[in-house]
């Protein structure tokens, strides 16, 4: 008996194959992403561009030298990356191949959320406004638009230097879009709400703004008090510690499952019910 003599089964098997096949594809995926491999991957799809290519208008040498580049290709790939290569194996034996995305991503997040920490904690102290929005679920490619682009990595004293006094581009928001700093000096829109406290000024109306249309979280530092808010959902969050805004952080970006709700309950204000 074979399972080939099972139709239904022989198609299910296939079926299995392919979408392991396509897993471990993806996985490996996500382990090169952001690492020097993916330039060697694009080299070899343009490689293999190339070949076929050079078959079909018969360039008989340039098929050749393809031939011989992939024949040997394979071998040069060993030598060169065989310190990854080593290490992608000791986790395969560790039982830890596979965690690895998992693990550089819960990093890149942790990362993002400390340079936010430690700039606000910055500029809080010595009263530089800001105003950091973070994009979720919503894109704000509409709002990146409006400022300078950047697409730089994101940290903390990046941020400070973007947002202190009389430099060109702290006058704005900073958008923050899959984990890097996309753009400043942007343009967010301003919030119609009557109902949000007249000692706030114009960033905090544009941080209610942008999450009344959105569902980015964004941090603001008042440039009159030092204080430390964040809106969410059309909700101002005011006078928060740094504690609370990295607990929140966490919570919100991270999506930390709690037992109890994060104690900014007395901060919450709902600027649709409260002034």
């Amino acid at each position: 008996m074979h399972i080939a003599d099972f139709p239904i089964l022989n198609y299910l098997s296939n079926i299995v194959d392919v979408l392991v096949v396509w897993y471990v594809i993806y996985k490996l995926l996500m382990i090169i992403r952001g690492t020097k491999a993916v330039q060697l991957l694009k080299g070899i799809f343009v490689i293999i561009i190339v070949r076929s290519l050079s078959s079909l208008l018969g360039l008989q040498t340039l098929a050749w030298m393809m031939d011989q580049a992939i024949t040997y290709g394979f071998l040069a790939i060993i030598i060169i990356f065989q310190p990854e290569l080593r290490r992608a194996l000791e986790q395969l034996g560790r039982g830890r191949f596979f965690s690895r995305a998992n693990s550089q991503e819960e990093d890149e997040q942790a990362h993002l959320i400390e340079a936010i920490v430690k700039a606000t904690s910055y500029m809080a102290k010595r009263r530089i406004g800001a105003l950091i929005s973070i994009e979720r679920g919503t894109g704000l490619s509409d709002y990146i638009e409006t400022g300078i682009p950047l697409d730089s990595v994101v940290s903390a004293e990046l941020l400070i230097n973007i947002f202190i006094p009389n430099t060109p581009l702290h006058d704005g928001a900073v958008i923050i879009q899959k984990r890097k700093v996309a753009a400043a000096a942007c343009y967010l829109p301003l919030s119609e709400s009557p109902f949000i406290s007249k000692e706030l000024g114009t960033r905090h109306r544009a941080a209610v703004g942008i999450s009344e249309v959105t569902d980015c979280l964004t941090v603001v530092v008042s440039e009159e008090t030092g204080g430390i808010t964040v809106t969410k959902n059309g909700e101002l969050h005011r006078d928060l510690s740094l504690e609370q805004l990295q607990e929140m952080l966490e919570v919100e970006l991270k999506h930390v499952q709690r037992t109890k709700e994060p104690s900014l309950s007395k901060w919450n204000w709902r600027v649709r019910k409260h002034g």
